[in-house]
């Protein structure tokens, strides 16, 4: 009792089945005037090149990811970070140059001494005079 079986010339009368009573035929859930009844299906006709490109941009995304990453680690390399990059004790010798610092109270006294000439050109280096 389960299955009702429809014959198709019953299915084509007013109220006796399906269909909105017009006559319209039918094959495999596609209308006799569609332009290709198997348009939905056409990308598979080209699957092997779609498989081909979608691989090659999967491949290109890793090979991106992978350079991003070296890149990364070698910026991580090339920057200098003292507590990692120095052995110890640096730290302390930085700190005591830090320290010590040059008095201007003697400069005038530096500059009498001095046996440099104040008048003289000022050095560039390559230029003969």
């Amino acid at each position: 009792m389960g299955s009702v079986l429809i014959y198709p010339e019953v299915a084509k009368t007013p109220g006796g089945g399906s269909g909105s009573g017009k006559d319209e035929n039918v094959v495999n859930g596609h209308k006799e005037g569609d332009a290709n009844p198997f348009a939905e299906y056409m990308w598979m006709e080209n699957e092997e090149e779609y498989n081909r490109q979608v691989e090659e941009e999967l491949l290109e995304q890793e090979f991106l990811e992978r350079c991003f990453q070296e890149m990364l680690e070698e910026e991580d390399q090339d920057w200098f970070i003292p507590a990692r990059d120095l052995p110890p004790g640096v730290g302390q010798i930085q700190q005591q140059l830090s320290g010590l610092s040059v008095s201007d109270g003697n400069a005038e006294d530096i500059a009498r001494k001095s046996s440099l000439n104040p008048e003289a050109k000022e050095f560039v280096p390559g230029v003969k005079y």
